[in-house]
């Protein structure tokens, strides 16, 4: 009984496990999204513009930086806080906060801050642009697996005919009723589709591989897609609504707003470098203290009795003086004592730099009208893809349109052959090229309609719309 339950609990997990391993075309895109190695750099690239972008902004902020030195001074030297002389070692600390901010500068700043984020808001639309690419070729990749699997069903259906047909003939053969040839005909016919079926399996299997490649995982073992009904409207009206899918596509296709962004960034570098042709005025700011091994304090007095002279009759002459006592003065004190403090503005007048400031206004200028030519450009591109893209469209529905009539003819044209064939009506040869122009029909028209199917999706994609059946 348990090692029933067991194997009742190993098969279920192999049944959800396969269950599992069915995806579909949104699980194969997201899959692809989240482990794509080139997105996972664009992201880092977009990182670095958006740490730029912040840097830029910081920079307009005052900025303050403290200090601090420990210094022993050996030979002859002059203290700066006691203004003495020295010619021993001497200690002398010194402590310090210093604060610039640029009070004006031609807007300068601004503008290079504004031009930063605008070239992160460009990466990001850029990191969405390759996001669509990826997508859009996970899509036409897993198409083709569903497309290769049909051609592949096809090549085992007209195997298994040929098949039939054989068994069939070397039964009729054996009670002569029909020549030997017609055995050797089928057979090599029959040699022919396996070759066929062979040749299908292999493209299936490369298709899958594509895609599993594309979404980045390790093998195809125990991976399998999932095959929607996918069936075709005749009469689809949205591949001739170019001018309602290019106005759309102008609105959310991360290609335009990124040459939007990079257009916009090209105007405010322009706008910083004429910036810097205008006169700049900081202010500046500090406040500092120290510490000094000279550096003596009165600690008292002494008195000293000095005699100037004898006065004969008098006696003698003295006087009295107070003599400081000395000791270092403590740290503390001087740290109070040596505060110094200034405060400045200076203004910078640029008169010329060698031509510098006005070449790289130039320069920028021609960036910016770059930036505007190139966002014009690919605007124009757009509609041509989609003008394009609506012409596949139409070309690959009038194609499936065609091919359809071509299989239902090429389908009464073989049952028809193949009840002429059954009672030797017509030869092996006849019969044969009858089921191959059925093959080809079929494989044209399963051809005709993925293709079809792709070039809807391609039109859905410029328009935004998620990518699923």
């Amino acid at each position: 009984m348990k090692k029933s339950f067991l194997s009742l609990l190993l098969l279920h997990f192999v049944f959800v496990t396969k269950v599992q391993a069915q995806w579909d075309l949104q699980q194969c895109v997201n899959y692809a999204l989240k482990n794509s190695l080139t997105l996972k750099q664009q992201a880092l690239s977009l990182h670095t513009n958006k740490n730029n972008a912040t840097q830029a902004k910081m920079a307009m902020l005052p900025n303050i930086n403290l200090g601090a030195a420990h210094t022993y001074n050996f030979g002859q030297t002059i203290d700066r806080f006691t203004n003495t002389f020295a010619n021993t070692r001497v200690l002398s600390q010194n402590f310090f906060a210093s604060s610039n901010v640029t009070l004006w500068s031609g807007l300068s700043q601004y503008n290079n801050a504004k031009a930063n984020e605008y070239t992160y808001l460009s990466s990001i639309e850029n990191l969405k642009r390759q996001q669509n690419d990826l997508a859009l070729n996970v899509a036409s990749a897993y198409i083709n697996v569903i497309f290769t699997d049909e051609l592949r069903k096809i090549s085992e259906n007209q195997t298994a005919i040929t098949k039939e047909q054989l068994e069939r003939t070397i039964k009729l053969v054996n009670v002569g009723s029909l020549a030997k040839t017609v055995e050797y005909d089928l057979k090599a016919q029959l040699a022919n589709d396996e070759a066929t079926l062979i040749t299908s399996k292999n493209n299936y299997d490369l298709a899958l591989l594509n895609l599993t490649q594309l979404l980045n995982l390790d093998s195809v073992t125990n991976f399998s897609i999932t095959k929607p009904q996918l069936d075709i409207n005749e009469n689809e009206s949205r591949i001739s609504n170019i001018n309602a899918i290019y106005e759309t596509a102008l609105k959310n296709q991360p290609s335009i707003k990124s040459a939007e962004y990079v257009n916009l960034s090209a105007e405010k570098a322009y706008l910083a470098s004429k910036g810097r042709i205008s006169p700049s005025l900081s202010l500046s700011g500090s406040i500092g203290t120290g510490y000094s091994g000279l550096a003596k304090e009165i600690a008292g007095y002494n008195t000293v009795t000095s005699t100037l002279g004898i006065i004969p009759n008098v006696g003698p002459i003295t006087y009295n003086q107070e003599v400081p006592i000395l000791k270092d003065k403590v740290f503390a004190d001087q740290f109070k004592d040596n505060v110094n403090k200034s405060v400045g503005l200076q203004l910078n007048v640029p008169i010329f730099n060698g031509w510098q400031t006005m070449t790289a206004v130039k320069n920028t200028q021609i960036n910016m009208l770059n930036a505007k030519l190139n966002q014009d450009l690919i605007e124009q591109n757009l509609y041509k893809v989609i003008v394009q893209a609506s012409a596949n469209a139409k070309a690959a529905l009038n194609k499936y349109s065609a091919t359809k009539l071509s299989v239902e003819a090429a389908s009464e044209s073989f049952k028809y052959a193949q009840q002429k064939f059954d009672v030797g009506a017509i030869s092996t040869f006849d019969f044969n090229s009858a089921k191959n122009r059925l093959f080809a029909a079929e494989s044209n028209l399963i051809q005709a309609k993925y293709d079809y199917i792709f070039k809807l999706k391609v039109l859905d994609f410029y328009q935004g719309k998620p990518l699923q059946f």
